[in-house]
């Protein structure tokens, strides 16, 4: 593989000290990659829209299921953000290798702020409410934009990193960046269950319309990035193109399958989890943000320790992080007691954050340069994938309950790693 590090940007000339005189971070390498100022107004922008995305998961997914009552309409919902996620999110790879990717997150954040804003104004004049049959299709509508939203900008939000801070902090980099999703998840998903009880839905909706317009007031002072020349008769042929590198690079390959596999089976728990909630464990909105915070206090420890951790034995650590987000989920799905659901959802956030973080950077630090928007874009397909996940993982809940729901997607979850882990060598060695 053609490994050019001189095309990285930041690996000298963006990679500034931070300034002198107070606290320093030069030493500390949990936080290296604050050292490069343009990291630390990136590592800002992405905040607002943590913030926003993990408030807008747990109130969408109540609003619905309060509004419906139906694990199988929850289903619909994932599926209706899935599809244009996965098939757009190839046409931004492709952007994100001929576009200036600034743009591309500049129209990203302002498009879903209007959004927020849309929902906020149709539940404050009462067009979204129970008293409205049929309303929810409001939330559908809304899940297909964001995910035709989240499929276009995505791969240029992954992609830029690497540009930024350089191949020796990459790991670093990505580890912080998912420290600071997951850090937010745990404030973020207590904060809207509190204040869905306190006010109502509407007021969740407002303030993410606030932050994704500061977001987006902040990519304007990001600088223009690298766009690498792309050969090739249009954007299909380059989409095709990038199918091909994929195929031909099996280490990539390998990684993307078993982050497909993580997400598909690992994910539909977040969209489902009101039917836990509500049904089993009864603990109402403020519960349920609850459990989610804890998912983010072992993503936070997760992505903490990855962000220390030296550039070694990333690939078995990879499969370890799959393991665990198994177990755990499948002890979570029967679990009827609820400081035992805490635990267990503490246990899925460090799991799920430690394969994810990992398999971004072994796919970033493996990819040559004028591939990486393509390649991240089949990264950010497998979310598109959880969600329709999710779509199946809600029709069998609706028939078979959502305990058996989660447990049978736990237990494929860890077959498939343990068959992973026994018979790929390559992943087992990656470095």
């Amino acid at each position: 593989m053609n490994k050019k590090l001189g095309e990285y940007r930041g690996a000298g000339v963006e990679a500034g000290e931070a300034g002198s005189g107070g606290f320093s971070l030069r030493g500390l390498r949990t936080f290296d990659s604050f050292k490069v100022p343009v990291f630390r107004l990136y590592f800002g922008i992405m905040a607002g829209h943590w913030i926003s995305t993990n408030m807008q998961m747990v109130t969408r997914s109540l609003l619905i299921y309060r509004l419906t009552e139906s694990g199988a309409i929850l289903g619909v919902m994932s599926l209706a953000n899935a599809i244009p996620m996965i098939t757009l999110s190839l046409l931004g790879g492709a952007m994100a290798d001929r576009i200036q990717k600034k743009f591309v997150l500049l129209a990203g954040q302002a498009a879903s702020s209007v959004l927020a804003l849309g929902i906020a104004l149709a539940l404050t004049l009462g067009y979204l409410s129970k008293d409205v049959p049929g309303s929810w299709w409001i939330l559908i509508a809304s899940a297909v934009v964001q995910g035709s939203i989240m499929g276009l900008m995505m791969p240029s939000r992954q992609a830029i990193i690497p540009e930024i801070v350089g191949p020796e902090r990459l790991m670093n980099a990505i580890s912080l960046n998912t420290l600071g999703m997951n850090m937010f998840q745990i404030l973020a998903p207590a904060a809207a269950g509190f204040l869905i009880d306190i006010f109502d839905f509407n007021v969740i909706y407002f303030i993410t319309t606030g932050l994704y317009s500061l977001a987006a007031i902040g990519v304007f002072f990001l600088p223009r990035f690298k766009t690498t020349p792309v050969q090739g008769s249009g954007t299909l042929h380059e989409v095709l193109d990038g199918v091909r590198y994929v195929r031909r690079e099996k280490t990539i390959l390998l990684v993307l399958v078993f982050v497909l596999v993580c997400t598909v089976f690992g994910m539909p728990h977040r969209m489902l989890m009101p039917m836990f909630t509500e049904d089993i464990l009864k603990v109402g909105g403020t519960g349920l943000g609850l459990l989610m915070s804890v998912s983010g206090i072992g993503a936070l420890v997760s992505s903490s320790t990855l962000a220390s951790l030296p550039n070694r034995k990333r690939g078995r650590l990879l499969l370890i992080g799959g393991l665990i987000l198994g177990f755990a989920l499948l002890g979570f799905a029967f679990s009827r007691w609820w400081f035992l659901s805490l635990f267990l959802m503490f246990m899925v956030g460090l799991g799920d954050t430690g394969q994810r973080a990992l398999g971004n950077t072994l796919i970033q630090y493996h990819v040559d340069a004028q591939y990486r928007g393509r390649v991240m874009s089949f990264f950010m397909m497998s979310f598109g994938l959880g969600s329709l996940g999710t779509f199946f993982g809600g029709l069998l809940a609706e028939a078979a309950g959502v305990q058996w729901s989660i447990g049978g997607l736990a237990i494929a979850l860890t077959v498939v790693a343990l068959l992973i882990l026994s018979l790929s060598p390559r992943l087992r060695k990656l470095e």
